[in-house]
């Protein structure tokens, strides 16, 4: 881990690069511009690793979020470490499922989407450079569910070679400075904050029963085919949620509230 001041230190050098990653959600975007606008010289590079089955809401945001920085946010896809062309219908989400993973779908505990669409793309976009990965952690979060085994923030790779900063901690910026940064520059938040918490893919397991409510309403398509993923074999129930199948969700007559993403287990790396 190093500090805001210790990579800004390097930029003459040129001995490092300097990479934002930008998850779709608010922190990485005001990130992202903080940084463009409060340290101009530095030589930033953006990324956003697309597992090809994001919401559009979040596709619409990077564009919104690009015309601000003036700068173009690049696409990584794990296609390209497989040497796999895109083309439409074709995302690696899918191909992974079912020519490494024999279609079991990932959970809370065996996160390998995590590994290969997410962690996989950057490590390889980097490469063996060394490089200041910079990570939109807020000042205000110290929570327990933010620090991993070692009680230190979350980073995106375990890679010597690249080393995570926390610029929001340094400056100390908490939640109400990162709204303010977006809201005066005429981004805003992600359209899916009306009905979701977090950035990710459409078929989050990590979705709460009221997002997966949220989904059903605002994206019925992408709920149904988030169903078909869905399977029983030998009598093992492969779902989503680990409780119900997306069919008893949709037949829920209580509607769920969405609570607070502080409140809630998630995925750190996907969201940072």
């Amino acid at each position: 881990m190093a500090t805001l001041n210790e990579a800004l230190e390097t930029i003459e050098d040129g001995s490092f690069r300097h990479i934002v990653n930008i998850s779709g959600g608010k922190d990485s975007a005001a990130l992202a511009i903080y940084l463009a606008q409060e340290y101009p010289q530095l030589p930033a590079e953006y990324v956003f690793c697309d597992t090809g089955v994001e919401l559009p809401e979040t596709y619409e945001y990077l564009d919104r979020l690009e015309a601000i920085l003036g700068q173009e946010i690049v696409r990584l896809n794990a296609l390209d470490l497989l040497g796999m062309k895109k083309k439409p219908g074709r995302n690696p989400f899918d191909i992974w499922l079912n020519e490494y993973y024999g279609g079991y779908l990932p959970n809370p505990g065996a996160r390998w989407c995590t590994r290969v669409l997410k962690i996989k793309p950057f490590e390889d976009y980097i490469g063996e450079d060394r490089a200041f990965s910079y990570i939109g952690i807020r000042g205000d979060e110290d929570r327990e569910g933010y620090l991993g085994k070692d009680q230190k923030p979350p980073k995106i790779s375990d890679k010597n070679n690249i080393v995570p900063v926390y610029p929001f901690k340094d400056d100390e910026l908490g939640i109400a400075d990162i709204k303010s940064v977006l809201e005066a520059n005429g981004v805003g938040l992600p359209d899916y904050y009306e009905w979701r918490s977090r950035s990710g893919c459409y078929f989050c397991f990590y979705q709460q029963l009221g997002e997966w409510q949220g989904l059903q309403e605002n994206h019925p398509e992408l709920f149904e085919k988030a169903k078909k993923y869905e399977k029983i074999e030998s009598g093992k129930h492969f779902t989503w949620n680990q409780d119900r199948s997306l069919g008893q969700i949709e037949n829920l007559e209580e509607r769920y509230q969405v609570k607070n993403p502080d409140e809630i287990d998630s995925c750190a790396i996907c969201h940072l």
